[in-house]
């Protein structure tokens, strides 16, 4: 191995296979984070590090240019390149991208970072599952972290759930494979070339139904609340995995779009719920028609949380907390695997 090191700073690797510009790249970034590079100081013009070893001024631009674009060195015009900021020893500079703000996805964020540790930086941002938005966020943030984490749900022009599109897929192939990892949706158009933790969200439905089939068979028929008129859907497959399992097991079944006023509520109906308000709307009109849920109403609310827990909710859901353990481990361990997060029927005598 032949490593040449003469300008501070600069050590070059001539048979290493990591490409020349990232050797020059890495070696200021270990300065600075070891304290021999400080902020404010001079560092190597592009000219010394292309004459001192013998490369060309495309490599060394190329190098800089990472540097910039992570606002490590900063230009100054007629003078050079000097140190930016500080660097904390072996941080990690993490994105972590969601479409929309919930407790569900906090969950998620806030097991992602305790398990990341004290190295790792991570800022949050939330794109509203608007694909715009999305784009110009990645186009923003381009280069500079080094790792990106990112929650595919998108809504088209009418409101519907989107897994992906094409300037979508476009942005996210300009992320080299081993920064980004995909989070709760996956995204087969990516073809397995990235990390990924992801919900089946059809069979995840249908799977857990299953496993709750002998206390759902205790009524005669099965109703799925799927809002569609709302500010984030939710995906389609959800639905597709429902209806999947009624037709298999014979259930009776109806689709509403919400938790109406003053229902009609018939004994041996059971109800799916995904949203919140619908579940409180449905919990109050059964307490207040003087009827029994888990008797002669059921409930299965979609997604866990510690308040359904508390009040007894029969819930299917994935592990939120597993699901952000899983990522962080995946980054600190340089995984780039395809996982399906786990989800599970858990009954607590409301169905």
């Amino acid at each position: 191995m032949k490593i040449e090191e003469s300008l501070v700073g600069i050590r070059i690797d001539h048979e290493s296979s990591v490409p020349k510009y990232r050797q020059i790249a890495n070696s200021i970034i270990a300065d600075i984070e070891s304290g021999i590079l400080t902020v404010g100081q001079r560092v190597p013009s592009i000219n010394e590090i292309s004459e001192e070893y013998y490369l060309s001024r495309d490599t060394a631009e190329k190098a800089y240019n990472v540097l910039k674009e992570k606002k490590i060195i900063v230009s100054v015009k007629g003078k050079g390149y000097y140190v930016a900021r500080k660097l904390l020893p072996s941080r990690l500079n993490i994105l972590f991208l969601l479409n929309k703000l919930s407790s569900y996805k906090l969950l998620i964020y806030n097991s992602f970072v305790n398990n990341l540790g004290q190295n790792a930086k991570v800022d949050l941002m939330i794109y509203h599952c608007d694909p715009k938005i999305f784009l110009n966020v990645l186009q923003e943030n381009a280069g500079k972290y080094d790792h990106y984490v990112i929650m595919p749900h998108f809504k088209d022009d009418f409101q519907n759930h989107q897994n992906i599109r094409d300037d979508v897929l476009s942005a996210l192939e300009q992320i080299p494979h081993d920064k980004l990892l995909i989070l709760d949706n996956y995204s087969p158009a990516l073809k397995n070339k990235v990390a990924s933790v992801y919900q089946d969200f059809k069979m995840d439905i249908y799977n857990a139904l299953t496993e709750g089939l002998a206390k759902i068979r205790h009524f005669n028929k099965l109703i799925l609340v799927y809002p569609t008129k709302t500010l984030y859907p939710y995906p389609v497959e959800i639905l597709s995995g429902f209806q999947q399992f009624c037709r298999e097991f014979e259930f009776s079944f109806e689709i509403l779009e919400e938790i109406y006023a003053d229902m009609e509520l018939r004994p041996q109906d059971a109800y799916v719920i995904i949203e919140e308000a619908d579940l409180v709307h449905l919990v109050k009109q059964i307490r207040d028609k003087g009827l029994v849920m888990g008797l002669d109403i059921g409930i299965i609310s979609y997604n866990d949380t510690p308040l359904k827990d508390l009040l007894g909710i029969t819930v299917v859901s994935t592990d939120f907390k597993v699901m952000g353990e899983t990522a962080a481990y995946m980054i600190l361990k340089r995984k780039k695997e395809v996982v399906k997060n786990v989800f599970h029927f858990i009954d607590r005598n409301s169905i």
